[in-house]
């Protein structure tokens, strides 16, 4: 018996086209920018835009993930709510408590992401169903927990979110981006992240070949609730605190990059290397509003338009090709 023979990726999945897109559209942000003040295109400013995408970058990086293999996880706003508040509600401005909390906080985060897998596997349930009712179940925990912010960290707390190495390049900033060149290579130059693309390409094929897609949907579970938990401890970092909605507006934050970027929702086809160009996009867009005296709140209006725009795009060009 034949059976059909997958197509694993090419380096970056053939998602150069996507990447080029992006860089150019970089290009016209950074000059519309410099057209409406002096100050947008200023090293300061433009260090500013790269310190704030840190947050967006890590928990946009475990999307990615679930998104290559064709799920998604629509848990990770309210994984960040609850672990932010166990993460300074536990230290409670003990600098002995911050080693072992943020590390049991990773670990926690892990666990949930796990969970997310296992019940993916076991069921058949579509991710979108699970991560949904788990984010709901989340959610409500961490409002159990407190109504409003709790604890309090160390003042050398801040250091992961606003500590800098010399020419004021931002540590948290840096770790998010050496974290995406790791998994970039992970991806490209590994088994298991070739079978990630493998799994998003077609589901069936890679269990007709013997692929333990179980095995790796609950890990790449678990690499998103990881990536969450540290965009929570990213968080605390900032605001020196955890509160009840301090994720909220991550779940459709992180889905942004990683679609604008070129990762396709129905998986197998895009990588981090475009995620990470996806967020700095999102972080200079919302920058150039800010310097239009736009509304933070519109900015969510125009992420949304933004997925929007981008998934028909990549839609027709999908059906193009077919």
């Amino acid at each position: 018996m034949q059976t059909r023979t997958l197509r694993l990726p090419r380096f970056l999945a053939g998602g150069r086209a996507a990447l080029l897109v992006v860089v150019a559209l970089l290009i016209l942000l950074f000059v519309l920018g410099a057209s409406v003040s002096d100050r947008f295109a200023t090293t300061g400013n433009m260090l500013n835009v790269y310190e704030q995408s840190a947050g967006l970058a890590l928990v946009s990086l475990g999307q990615t993930l679930t998104i290559l293999t064709g799920g998604i996880d629509l848990s990770v706003g309210s994984v960040i709510s609850l672990l932010s508040m166990l993460t300074s509600g536990l230290i409670a401005g003990d600098e002995a408590m911050v080693i072992p909390v943020v590390a049991g906080v990773l670990v926690l985060g892990a666990l949930i992401g796990a969970a997310n897998g296992v019940t993916i596997v076991a069921t058949g349930v579509h991710p979108l169903i699970v991560t949904l009712g788990t984010g709901a179940i989340v959610q409500g925990v961490a409002l159990l927990y407190g109504l409003g912010p709790v604890g309090s960290v160390p003042i050398s707390f801040d250091a992961f979110a606003y500590g800098t190495f010399p020419g004021g390049i931002s540590i948290g900033a840096t770790v998010a981006l050496a974290l995406f060149l790791l998994v970039s290579f992970f991806l490209n130059n590994t088994r298991t992240g070739r079978r990630i693309y493998a799994i998003g390409d077609d589901p069936h094929a890679a269990d007709l070949m013997g692929l333990p897609r179980r095995r790796i949907l609950v890990g790449v579970y678990a690499a998103s609730g990881f990536f969450a938990a540290l965009t929570a401890v990213y968080l605390v970092s900032r605001f020196n605190v955890g509160q009840p909605y301090t994720g909220a507006n991550y779940t459709l934050a992180s889905i942004t990059p990683v679609v604008v970027g070129g990762t396709m929702l129905a998986g197998g086809r895009g990588g981090v290397i475009g995620t990470l160009l996806g967020v700095y996009l999102v972080s200079l867009l919302n920058n150039t509003l800010n310097f239009l005296d736009i509304s933070s709140h519109y900015q969510l209006v125009v992420q949304g338009l933004v997925i929007i725009l981008a998934v028909s795009v990549y839609v027709e060009k999908q059906r193009g090709l077919a």
